[in-house]
């Protein structure tokens, strides 16, 4: 008798275990799972201090967040940008991989307005990309540009004295004529930085592309069932429908930022302005000139 009494003693326990489990916040709940949220959106690169872009420095501690966030099932990134650096682009990337595979977590890249250039190397951290049928993806390719004033600068009577040490120091200065010679060499390394590009696109995509290498790095872009053709996307979706459908209803995406000051503003992990030096009016005013370039290239 004394046996037979003691048996349903485990279930009552458990019951009173599972009830206790469900008064806990969400957050420390491992039976409810969790996506982390980060977004990376904007112009990749040092900007100014009224329009900082995105570089490792200020996005590095939203990962390592993301990454250490208890219980997560995968890490989602929220892309939106035209590109930008090349070098910042591919530090970002670089991180989101390390972090990754440290972790073993895997990566789901969310696509929404833009993700091209620097913005399509983002992307590519990513185990799977997720675009909105509208969104403009790949221009998977390495531009550059300035400015010509010699002309206005005779008309003006303008004399323009530099002084350098090294014979190609004062390359492409847009206050005198431009040279062959400059222009040979700029194409160089733009050529050299598009080889890196494409090898670091075929790594992460394989045997998913689809299409010579002439259309899909050509610097050209598409809409999002054009890139899932080309092998450049995997699907087309929003964030709250994929997450809901893959990991259930009650899956919690909680939207990682940095760490903010007293007065609410993120901090870099670096000073923000030991990153951006010193700027004024005018630096401010052409980076957003130069940000309103890299959005409208894409009818933005």
């Amino acid at each position: 008798m004394a046996g037979g009494a003691t048996k349903p003693m485990p279930d009552i326990l458990q019951g009173t275990l599972d009830a206790l489990g469900s008064l806990m916040p969400a957050r420390f709940r491992a039976d409810i799972p969790v996506v982390p949220v980060v977004r990376l959106s904007g112009i990749i690169g040092v900007g100014t201090p009224l329009r900082p872009g995105l570089m490792l420095s200020t996005v590095a501690r939203s990962l390592d967040r993301a990454f250490a966030t208890r219980h997560a099932r995968a890490v989602a990134l929220v892309i939106n940008s035209p590109g930008g650096s090349p070098s910042q682009s591919h530090l970002i990337m670089r991180r989101v991989r390390q972090l990754a595979e440290e972790k073993k977590i895997p990566v789901l890249a969310f696509i929404e307005d833009v993700g091209a250039s620097g913005g399509y190397m983002l992307a590519c951290a990513a185990d799977e990309i997720i675009c909105d049928q509208y969104s403009i993806v790949g221009s998977i390719g390495v531009v550059g540009g300035t400015f010509g004033f010699p002309k206005l600068m005779e008309k003006l009577g303008i004399e323009r004295r530099l002084y350098t040490s090294g014979d190609n120091k004062a390359m492409l200065d847009p206050f005198q004529p431009e040279k062959p010679e400059d222009v040979k060499r700029i194409k160089a390394i733009q050529k050299d930085i598009h080889n890196h590009f494409i090898a670091l696109v075929k790594e992460r995509r394989g045997a998913k592309l689809n299409g010579t290498d002439k259309v899909l790095f050509s610097g050209e872009f598409w809409t999002a069932t054009t890139a899932i053709e080309f092998g450049l996307a995997d699907s087309v979706g929003d964030l709250r429908s994929v997450l809901r459908q893959r990991y259930g209803d009650k899956v919690r995406t909680p939207l990682i930022a940095g760490k903010r000051s007293l007065f609410g503003r993120e901090v870099p992990g670096i000073s923000l302005g030991d990153a951006l030096g010193k700027a004024g009016l005018a630096d401010d005013l052409l980076s957003a000139l130069e940000a309103r370039a890299l959005w409208s290239q894409y009818g933005l």
